[in-house]
């Protein structure tokens, strides 16, 4: 048995099963990574070891080419892990975490899309969001939409689940 499951049995035992009740409730709906945040999940998981890779790769093989560029990757590899590990983590301080860096991904993949596309001459080589993640299908500038949809779904979710919770004390 485990501690929660100890928990709302001792809850249900001493009289104080619908505080314990709430309690379980609102760790699973804390939860990030159930139904379609698992394929959100599972893409930032696939873009952070693509991207990753590749930032190693041109870095320690052609850095001097477009130092930008790979510099830019690298942040991407970065933003993408760190993403999929607060996704995967859980809880309300890893959404709130996820969600301020989707927003910065987006900002990240606007402002260097349009700078591929505006002064192309300072990106020799391409990076993850060049021309909005086009040699990655668009996915860039849609995963962190998607990501950002999810999460604040999930927010309002959980704001509803406390709602309820306090309703019924």
């Amino acid at each position: 048995m485990t501690a929660t499951e100890n928990g709302a049995q001792a809850g249900t035992e001493t009289g104080a099963g619908a505080g314990a009740g709430a309690e379980a409730g609102a760790q699973r709906s804390g939860r990030l990574i159930s139904g379609p945040g698992m394929v959100v999940v599972w893409l930032y998981g696939v873009m952070s070891v693509g991207a990753v890779s590749r930032s190693i790769y041109q870095i320690a093989t052609e850095f001097d080419r477009a130092p930008l560029a790979y510099s830019l990757s690298a942040v991407a590899a970065v933003v993408y892990a760190f993403i999929t590990y607060t996704l995967v983590r859980g809880g309300e301080t890893a959404r709130r975490a996820a969600l301020v860096c989707c927003a910065a991904e987006l900002a990240g993949v606007l402002i260097v899309g349009t700078w591929t596309l505006i002064e192309p001459s300072a990106f020799p080589d391409a990076t993850v969001w060049s021309q909005y993640g086009y040699g990655y299908i668009f996915i860039p500038v849609l995963l962190p939409l998607t990501g950002i949809w999810w999460l604040r779904k999930g927010l309002a979710r959980e704001a509803q689940a406390q709602a309820q919770a306090r309703a019924q004390v």
